[in-house]
């Protein structure tokens, strides 16, 4: 059975069977598209055969499969999230002009962490609240960020620029 579970193939074929389209509007319906549901759904097949654990009836089972797939499509929102976090950071650079005196070239050099909320804040003007729902923190992770980078900011700056 290769790298999986005591998990049977009929077993799976059983669940994608019973449980295949519900997954799949599930996923459809919280990713908005057919083919992300339709990798979502694969990838809790996937686990289903690799790490489910044994069910105490067709509920859990069922209970189960929809939690795996919740988790699927969460996933594939974040990193929709940091792929359009990363777009919007690309487009602020490109219309700052080249008379910033070295800051963007600073900012860009900063990790991700902190450059993102940086110019979350102080570029595309959000509230810490905001930053924090948007990429997963609280809102007292996201201060200590802008702390943070602020202070590297300023480091940077002052080593190549001054």
């Amino acid at each position: 059975m290769d790298n999986y579970s005591s998990r049977s193939n009929e077993s799976a074929e059983a669940a994608v069977t019973l449980y295949g389209d519900m997954l799949f509007r599930l996923c459809f319906v919280m990713l908005g598209g057919g083919a992300d549901a339709e990798d979502a759904v694969q990838d809790t097949m996937l686990a289903y055969l690799r790490s489910a654990p044994p069910f105490e009836n067709a509920g859990h089972e069922k209970a189960w499969l929809i939690t795996t797939a919740k988790n699927k499509c969460r996933d594939i929102l974040r990193r929709r999230r940091r792929q359009a976090d990363a777009g919007r950071l690309e487009e602020t650079a490109a219309e700052l002009t080249d008379g910033d005196g070295g800051i963007l070239e600073a900012l860009m050099s900063l990790p991700e962490k902190f450059r993102l909320v940086l110019i979350l804040h102080y570029v595309e003007e959000y509230r810490v609240e905001e930053i924090a729902r948007m990429v997963g923190k609280t809102p007292s992770a996201i201060k200590m960020r802008l702390k943070k980078g602020r202070e590297l900011l300023r480091e940077k700056y002052r080593k190549e620029y001054m």
